[in-house]
């Protein structure tokens, strides 16, 4: 299989002219663009069994509106999977019977007024690869180039995103702007993550409010909350997500609700903490969460937080809420060995916690 996905990708750079990773122009050293998504675990915390509420669970795509591909491994290039993210609608893929990586050679944009429900579904077959030069998928509702839809851009109910079914691979938001997301950046609308992996994914090493490896969110409607279900983010050494805070997860006012996932091996490189201690370049807090605001909640539910590596606070877990109105809830789920190597609350190993009041453990394991 793994020979197959290989000789796929290559086809794809045929195909596309995509360089970066495929013998042409190196991509950057940073990322290996060659992540084998096969020695990835399955996707979510198979221990897991916390309800998952309707709006999480994953979306009909039985009647796609555009499918990326015709049954073959090569017609699933770059172009056609970009080119579909940007008329929108439901997304499916038909790649041929095998497993198969689509390198991007841009990053796919979602256009706001294509919605206003966009689902992403690979169907557990698809991998989407930044090639280690460049992020993944981009959504932005007050990105004027993406077409505003609403004179409240930062709280709109559409686009509402769904990503499910998917692998991600060697995405790179270093030096991007808006910052992080190595593999999504998210603002406004809505947006979930549903059956989902990520390997491999970077945003900068340093600074003392970027974040997400994987994934960045800014701004939900109405506040509500991105859900993360059944997902797994790293799994091995090799594999986990790293940026500067926040290795798997990053926000600032955002509410997550993660559940039935797996988090291990993120790693947050930054040095200094937030703000920036004098004469450091400031981050490296949340290990595998990044949480920052003021009114939101971190709800982590049935999910394995493990061997995560945070270079100041909260080796699993950063969450930082700026006027004590936000909410930690662990319930049904393990956190263990998630060092912090600067600070960590008492009581909570792996966590820093300011919040209205101490978090709320139940039936959790926190070592």
């Amino acid at each position: 299989m793994r020979r197959r996905m290989l000789e796929g990708a290559l086809l794809v750079c045929l195909s596309t002219g995509v360089v970066s990773g495929c013998g042409g122009d190196p991509a950057p050293a940073t990322v290996d663009p060659k992540t084998n998504p096969d020695e990835g675990p399955s996707a979510g915390n198979q221990d897991g069994a916390c309800a998952v509420p309707a709006e999480a669970q994953a979306a009909d795509t039985s009647n796609p509106t555009q499918i990326v591909g015709n049954g073959t491994t090569e017609s699933c290039t770059s172009d056609a999977f970009v080119d579909a993210v940007a008329k929108g609608g439901i997304i499916t893929f038909d790649c041929g019977p095998e497993p198969v990586i689509i390198t991007l050679d841009r990053t796919a944009k979602i256009f706001n007024d294509t919605g206003p429900e966009i689902v992403i579904d690979g169907g557990g077959k698809v991998t989407l690869s930044g090639g280690g030069a460049r992020r993944i998928l981009y959504m932005n509702t007050c990105d004027e180039a993406q077409h505003w839809t609403t004179p409240m851009c930062q709280n709109q109910d559409h686009p509402r995103l769904t990503v499910q079914n998917l692998t991600f691979i060697d995405g790179n938001a270093k030096g991007e702007d808006p910052d992080g997301g190595g593999a999504i950046f998210v603002r406004g609308g809505r947006f979930k993550v549903v059956n989902s992996r990520f390997f491999n994914n970077v945003c900068d090493d340093v600074g003392p409010d970027v974040g997400g490896g994987a994934i960045r969110v800014l701004s939900q409607y109405e506040g509500l909350p991105v859900y993360v279900v059944s997902s797994t983010f790293g799994g091995s050494e090799k594999l986990g997500n790293v940026c500067s805070n926040g290795g798997a997860l990053s926000s600032i006012g955002v509410s997550y609700t993660v559940l039935n996932s797996l988090m291990s091996h993120q790693r947050a490189i930054g040095n200094g903490a937030n703000p920036a201690k004098d004469g450091t370049p400031g981050g490296g807090s949340g290990g595998a969460i990044y949480n920052d605001g003021n009114t939101f909640t971190l709800t982590v539910c049935g999910t394995k937080i493990a061997e995560n590596h945070a270079n100041e606070g909260g080796g699993a877990i950063f969450f930082v809420s700026n006027d004590r109105t936000g909410t930690l809830v662990i319930e049904d789920s393990l956190l263990s060995n998630n060092p912090s190597l600067g600070f960590e609350t008492p009581g909570y190993p792996g966590i820093f916690v300011l919040a209205n009041g101490d978090p709320q453990v139940t039936n959790s394991t926190l070592e």
